[in-house]
């Protein structure tokens, strides 16, 4: 995806802090706090302030560009959103998120639209549980 295609499409600039706060999200492994995306541009560009952080994490977001998640606890959680809903699946042992991606979300959205006259704008459903090497662990232990 061409973030600054599509920044310039919009009448923004895509300017260097940017560019840094989204090569972060872009290539995370894993889902990052506003804070942990700031620690890891402050060391490109240590005068660089969290409020730039939110700041392009919001305007990334009103593009649809980023997409922000609760994962059960109160902090938000940042990722490049995704073409599709996806359940995020949260392990209450080890803390990993997986995303997994199939028809139920669709099924959802159609049941709510259709059953309910509910427009659907967006299913980000987060599923807590213990993953399969956490149940393992605990079944050899």
């Amino acid at each position: 995806m061409d973030v600054g295609h599509r920044l310039r499409g919009e009448g923004y600039r895509l300017t260097p802090q940017r560019q840094l706060v989204w090569e972060v999200l872009r290539t995370a492994e894993h889902h990052l706090t506003a804070e942990d995306i700031h620690a890891e541009v402050s060391r490109t560009v240590p005068e660089f302030n969290v409020a730039s952080v939110y700041r392009t994490l919001t305007l990334l977001a009103e593009l649809g560009l980023a997409h922000e998640v609760r994962l059960g606890d109160s902090r938000g959680y940042w990722e490049v959103a995704h073409p599709d809903d996806a359940f995020h699946l949260v392990c209450r042992v080890c803390g990993r998120v997986v995303h997994h991606q199939g028809d139920l979300v669709e099924q959802v959205r159609e049941h709510l639209t259709g059953g309910h006259g509910f427009t659907v704008e967006d299913v980000d459903l987060v599923v807590h549980g213990v993953c399969g090497d956490c149940r393992q662990t605990a079944v050899a232990q």
